[in-house]
């Protein structure tokens, strides 16, 4: 069962760039590794990550049939409190190069804290993309065998967009959904599965769709080789399926993204691991150097 609430106050919607802007491609790698059950109780055990965890991704957009490197992403992970009880807070940070800024200004930080049993409890997002500047904010609550949010968008021109939703799943944000689904075993995928869930998106909680594709091995920017998973994030528009990101995370504990290919509105792009530091176990998946 599902109950909706809305509440809406806006009076335009500005252009924006993209469907699909730099840190949602990002993330997909990072948030929608693993399929997370369809349960009411929110709560989890966190298999995968510690404290102090840091990972660096090298972003590259193709001009001209020429790859370029655009800008830097980084996700850390912090043990901290919220509202005077222990918590987790993640940040990512994607920043382009001072040179890419003439064509496409990219400026974009999130931040969000989750309960040590990996509920959501907060979640912000501040992105500057081109000429479009947004705050998203979402708040989560549970009652009554109900998972609930309330977000908001803020424009930097417009009044501000609201809006309420109740589900009898969890509901998670961009950044929430990534601490539970890093613990959780795909080893029981096929070639082919299709996995479904819930997500906020700031205005709007989405059903979102990832195929699992099998495995390869896959270079990342630190001449590193790994084995991967390959995942493909699709949308559908007129029943024809469309391929948004296609994914290859570390077949390990640590469930990491090594590369991403990301088929945007304004043309591809690519982001690499760079570094990586405190992960909690070691990348197994490693199968070489180049």
């Amino acid at each position: 069962m599902k109950t909706r609430k809305r509440k809406i106050k806006i009076t335009a919607t500005p252009a924006i760039a993209g469907k699909r802007g730099w840190v949602f491609c990002l993330l997909g790698a990072l948030l929608l590794t693993i399929a997370i059950p369809a349960r009411a109780q929110c709560t989890a055990q966190n298999t995968a990550f510690q404290s102090g965890e840091h990972v660096m991704y090298d972003l590259y957009f193709n001009w001209k049939f020429i790859w370029k490197k655009v800008g830097l992403a980084s996700l850390t992970t912090f043990s901290t409190t919220y509202q005077s009880q222990p918590a987790y807070r993640f940040n990512l940070l994607s920043v382009g190069s001072k040179k890419t800024d003439f064509f496409f200004k990219m400026r974009d930080t999130l931040t969000c804290y989750v309960t040590e049993k990996l509920e959501p409890l907060y979640f912000r997002k501040a992105a500057e993309e081109g000429d479009r500047y947004t705050v998203d904010e979402a708040w989560f609550s549970y009652k009554d065998g109900l998972s609930h949010v309330k977000q908001k968008r803020t424009w930097r021109d417009h009044p501000p967009q609201e809006m309420e939703y109740s589900d009898t799943r969890c509901i998670f944000d961009m950044l929430s959904i990534l601490a539970q689904a890093r613990s959780y075993n795909p080893d029981d995928y096929k070639v082919g599965d299709r996995i479904m869930f819930p997500m906020a998106t700031g205005r709007r909680v989405e059903e979102q769709t990832l195929i699992y594709r099998g495995k390869e091995d896959i270079k990342a920017n630190n001449d590193t080789i790994y084995r991967c998973l390959v995942f493909s994030f699709v949308e559908y528009k007129k029943g024809k399926e469309k391929e948004v990101i296609t994914f290859f995370i570390s077949d390990d504990k640590n469930h990491l993204p090594i590369r991403l290919d990301m088929y945007l509105n304004f043309g591809s792009a690519k982001a690499f691991l760079k570094s990586v530091q405190g992960n909690r176990y070691p990348m197994t998946s490693v199968v070489g150097k180049k």
